[in-house]
């Protein structure tokens, strides 16, 4: 009988184990029909709620959830909380899979946000004087992403060869020997007026009521290389439904939202 226990309770365990590791390591494919994306509040928050509207027709439920900050959405994503998120460009994603092994993809271009430089007390980055405190994100590819756009002011210059790897140690000539302020992304409009400028994602800006092509200083060219993107898990790239979510993001009504809403504030990628 004790054998008979102890090999009962060994197929037991075994089963559980077995139970416990096909759901860490196996993945489920979408649902075909209904998709639950991960934004940030803002702009793309808006955008999506008008590709909402275009899926609908061809099928797709949409169900947006929406984010304050840059962090969650990848690690909701890679958690299975999310089917999708979109509010990144590359250089983003691929920085914080290789911080944090995640194993996320994107699927799709989206828009582009170009970064501009704000301030409460000046109309031109000329206005700028000795010393004053300058923002900037202090996640490392938007921070080195003000960096390059200070340099294109004329602010500062880098390192050669530094591109979007550029950190506040790179900073080769500061000739009004700035002060440069890094932090989190989300935050800088609110401290706006405790700084000289700042160098704020549009997302950022707009949620906070400031118009870029109006209210900036300093605006990066609409052909910048920091185009945003659709992410997905990468077990599930492949899955049927995304090629619905796609097609409806990619939609001449998308395109002619974001043109009518956004004044080239926001520029679609197709």
């Amino acid at each position: 009988m004790k054998k008979i226990a102890v090999l009962c309770m060994s197929i037991l365990l075994l089963l559980v184990v077995t139970a416990c590791g096909g759901e860490q390591g196996g993945g489920q494919a979408l649902s075909e029909d209904k998709l639950k994306i991960g934004v940030t509040a803002g702009p793309h928050e808006q955008v999506l709620e008008k590709v909402k509207e275009v899926a609908e027709e061809d099928g797709l439920e949409i169900e947006i959830v929406v984010f304050n900050e840059y962090v969650m959405p990848n690690v909701a994503l890679a958690e299975g909380e999310l089917d999708a998120n979109s509010f990144q460009h590359k250089p983003y994603l691929d920085k914080f899979k290789e911080d944090r092994n995640l194993d996320l993809v994107e699927i799709a271009t989206t828009v582009n946000f170009p970064m501009g430089m704000y301030a409460s007390s000046i109309k031109d980055v000329s206005e700028l004087k000795e010393r004053d405190k300058v923002g900037l994100p202090n996640d490392p590819t938007n921070g080195a992403r003000a960096l390059i756009l200070f340099e294109q002011a004329g602010l500062i210059k880098l390192k050669e060869g530094v591109g979007v790897a550029a950190t506040v140690k790179d900073v080769e000539e500061n000739s009004l020997n700035l002060e440069f302020v890094e932090l989190e992304a989300s935050q800088i409009p609110r401290q706006l007026d405790e700084l000289a400028a700042a160098a704020i994602n549009t997302n950022f800006a707009v949620e906070h009521g400031l118009v870029p092509t109006e209210d900036s200083i300093f605006m990066e060219p609409s052909d910048s290389p920091w185009v945003n993107l659709l992410a997905v898990r990468t077990e599930n790239k492949d899955d049927p439904v995304l090629e619905k979510l796609i097609k409806a993001y990619h939609s001449d009504e998308v395109k002619q939202f974001i043109e009518e809403t956004f004044g080239g504030s926001v520029v679609a990628s197709w």
